[in-house]
């Protein structure tokens, strides 16, 4: 196998280190409306809470149906400002102007006309599903055109999760002050909520644009076969059913999501602390800090794996860490009485039932949390091995598919936990100042902890059954840029494809 010269396209350390902000900038708006927008139809245009969840569900659906069609209109894309930027823009743009609409607009319109808040709610997240699936598409996609370098891959995760703590982070830890001062459904919470996050996830687009700026250009885009057939729609059925590793990896982010789109579900986090354990203010923030300070180690080892040994060998081994840790959690809650003493800012309240907790969570959580970002560089892979196995340049549409069955799977998140809820006899959303109800104890179970431990045993199937190791993508990424020069120099495609494998 030849050396070529253009084998490795790596990134300046400013834009490796920018980009992932686009992610950051569009997990504010996931967060904002996975966790809050129902408390807003419920609480603030007064929905029926039953609609308010299977609403949420249906857009996530109509969320994925659009990714396909966005996906092909990405690689059929190769204007003047790139084929990424535009849509970055564009998506951003959108986002912000459906959440005026769905927070502000639908509450203008007065409670003798009900009818027209519904369709006014429903409108605002139709919009708000193009634009948010215009940029996500652009986070997994454009990382082909960023770097190629396996050692340079993985140092997505580590500044993804930095650029997260401005987006996600900011909604994490704000939220629930402004929830517990002001209550999840009132008309204050989102009216500091939301204005700040518009803000918040615009300059963090702008952050995103300067990391890609210089790299979305045709000369990065496949292997610069000028003459590849424009993507289709029919593309996907092709893919899906030759691109063994892309289902695998589909199959693992996918189950993940959905675990964690329930465990992190703020409804879920007021039964766990507020109602079972009494003390919401003084145990949520406070387990948050300590599980990311515990992940902080974590990334540092899950890159060094990843760099080492490959993205797949670092996903199965932090997740496994996860899923022993998380069974501790399991029997912890399984002895819990309503008479268990939970503490943390208390040293004089603390025992040791707090400490095992604390430390199975932090374990697992961060040895997750270190993880939870990796088959985004994967997809990356994932979209390279497609050049290498067909000769075709379709990041988008690889994007688009991952995200296709991540959005499908994960939005059956608000259900379920609606379903619960109602289950127990719940009539609204729980928060701050839901009193524990017999039934919720079994609720917090399956939903915090025995959702995200299946998961992770469906993520180690998936990863036996990958095969994209560290030494495979190295050498795929040999063979496209032989083919790359090749195709430079005048060969054919179909020539290239016969003479480099």
């Amino acid at each position: 196998m030849e050396n070529q010269k253009s084998q490795v396209n790596r990134a300046k350390p400013y834009q490796i280190i920018l980009f992932p902000f686009n992610n950051g900038a569009t997990n504010i708006y996931f967060l904002l409306t996975m966790n809050y927008i129902v408390y807003h139809a419920n609480g603030v245009l007064g929905l029926i809470l039953i609609f308010a969840n299977v609403m949420v569900t249906i857009m996530r659906i109509f969320d994925a149906i659009t990714d396909p069609i966005i996906g092909v209109i990405i690689d059929k894309t190769d204007g003047k400002f790139g084929k990424f930027r535009p849509y970055i823009v564009l998506g951003n743009i959108i986002m912000a102007v459906s959440a005026i609409m769905m927070y502000f607009g639908t509450r203008a319109i007065p409670e003798e006309m009900m009818w027209l808040r519904y369709v006014g709610f429903v409108l605002a997240y139709i919009i708000y599903v193009i634009g948010y699936t215009f940029q996500t598409a652009c986070t997994r996609s454009g990382q082909t055109v960023l770097t190629n370098d396996p050692s340079q891959r993985p140092l997505f995760i580590i500044f993804n999760t930095i650029a997260s703590l401005f987006g996600m982070g900011f909604v994490q830890i704000v939220a629930p002050l402004l929830g517990e001062r002001y209550g999840y459904g009132s008309t204050e919470f989102f009216d500091i909520i939301v204005p700040i996050s518009i803000v918040l996830s615009a300059v963090l687009t702008i952050l995103a644009l300067i990391g890609i700026w210089e790299k979305d250009r045709p000369e990065y885009y496949g292997v610069g076969n000028e003459k590849q057939e424009k993507a289709k729609l029919s593309e996907y059925l092709e893919i899906i059913k030759n691109n063994k590793e892309l289902r695998m990896l589909m199959i693992a982010g996918g189950s993940t999501k959905l675990a964690f789109a329930v465990a992190g579900n703020m409804s879920v986090a007021c039964m766990l602390y507020a109602s079972m354990m009494g003390d919401y203010s003084g145990l949520y923030l406070p387990l948050f800090g300590i599980t990311f300070a515990a992940s902080i180690p974590f990334f540092m080892l899950s890159v060094r794996t990843a760099q080492k040994k490959g993205q797949k060998v670092a996903l199965a081994q932090y997740t496994r860490i996860a899923l022993i840790s998380y069974a501790g959690v399991l029997v912890l809650l399984l002895l819990w009485t309503p008479d268990t003493t939970f503490a943390i800012l208390s040293l004089r309240d603390i025992n040791i039932y707090t400490i095992l907790f604390v430390i199975f969570y932090a374990v697992g959580y961060g040895a997750y949390y270190s993880t939870a970002d990796m088959p985004i560089p994967m997809v990356a892979d994932c979209s390279d091995y497609e050049t290498y196995r067909s000769g075709k340049y379709i990041p988008g549409i690889i994007g688009t598919l991952f995200s296709l069955v991540d959005k499908l799977v994960s939005s059956l998140g608000s259900t379920i936990v609606g379903a619960a809820v109602v289950l127990i006899g719940i009539e609204n959303l729980p928060d701050t100042g839901t009193p524990y109800v017999p039934g919720m104890k079994w609720v917090v179970i399956v939903l915090f902890c025995v959702l995200p431990m299946l998961s992770w045993l469906i993520t180690q199937f998936a990863m036996r059954k990958y095969s994209l190791t560290g030494e495979k993508m190295a050498h795929i990424q040999l063979v496209n840029a032989n083919r790359k020069d090749a195709i430079a120099e005048g060969m054919s495609m179909e020539e290239a494809m016969k003479k480099y494998i």
